[in-house]
């Protein structure tokens, strides 16, 4: 399960920010993960309540954004969703892409700890 080592440098990186912030232990962390970023969404809260044991996110909770995953069409200009597993064809001129604009984040948006 890959999950555990994202969900490791999640505490890591959460807890890092919070002390740089001068903040003390950290009661949420958000992240986006993209449809097409190989994350399972439960598996990665189950991870994260293991990884954050003994840390200052002992308590923190995970909110997971979901991002879908989205490509481009130069031929119609339209965005398109391409669905898992992805299908880079266009529904509205019947054409293939090659332009992903969206779907393999996986990123640290927020994380809210006790100042």
């Amino acid at each position: 399960m890959h999950e555990l080592s994202i969900a490791t440098a999640i505490v890591e990186q959460a807890g890092e920010i919070a002390r740089a912030d001068g903040a003390g232990d950290v009661t949420s962390v958000t992240v986006r993960v993209g449809e097409l970023a190989g994350v399972v969404p439960d598996a990665l809260h189950f991870a994260f309540e293991v990884a954050r044991d003994g840390t200052s996110l002992a308590s923190a909770e995970l909110v997971v954004e979901q991002v879908t995953a989205v490509a481009w069409c130069g031929g119609c200009a339209a965005e398109f969703a391409v669905g898992m597993p992805p299908f880079f064809w266009c529904p509205a001129c019947d054409q293939p892409s090659q332009d992903l604009r969206g779907g393999r984040e996986l990123e640290i948006t927020a994380v809210e700890a006790v100042h």
